[in-house]
């Protein structure tokens, strides 16, 4: 559902010629938006998270989806970092992962996102997000990044 509102408002921006501006990602869902001459496409993650396998590793994905246009065979780039804060409030980019994809139709499966992993060094409280970029390859794109929420967990990153 929220795909679909999120499609619509986007398409509804393209067809009055609206910019669209990059805004912080909401749960599990969108984030960047981004219109090019090749069509336009937003920048998608989802939380970081913890393994519940051994070892803890946290993880997550960052993904891109066509909103218009575009040529069916067309990838793109797709690096996501994860961040950690450290002890002086600072945001630490702690592993990082790239890409290159197709674009997908909402939730990503593995062959169509960019994933990055850190395995915990310690069961200290860490507050973890992820940035991701989306670069369409051959086109020129903006500098906006996605960012995910903020999660925490027992799970340090050593910073």
């Amino acid at each position: 559902m929220r795909t679909s509102l999120v499609l619509s408002t986007v398409m509804t921006a393209l067809l009055a010629g609206a910019p669209l501006a990059p805004a912080q990602a909401r749960p599990a869902a969108s984030s960047t938006s981004y219109t090019a001459d090749v069509g336009g496409f937003y920048t998608n993650g989802d939380h970081v998270h913890v393994s519940s396998t051994p070892p803890a590793t946290a993880s997550g994905h960052g993904w891109w989806v066509r909103v218009k246009g575009g040529r069916p065979g067309e990838k793109a780039k797709v690096t996501i970092w994860l961040q950690a804060k450290d002890r002086h409030g600072k945001w630490k980019s702690v592993a990082s992962g790239s890409k290159k994809v197709k674009p997908t139709k909402g939730k990503a499966s593995s062959t169509h996102r960019a994933n990055a992993r850190k395995t915990c060094e310690s069961k200290k409280k860490t507050q973890w997000r992820s940035l991701i970029d989306v670069d369409i390859i051959g086109e020129a794109d903006s500098p906006e990044k996605a960012v995910t929420a903020t999660m925490t967990f027992n799970c340090g990153a050593g910073v």
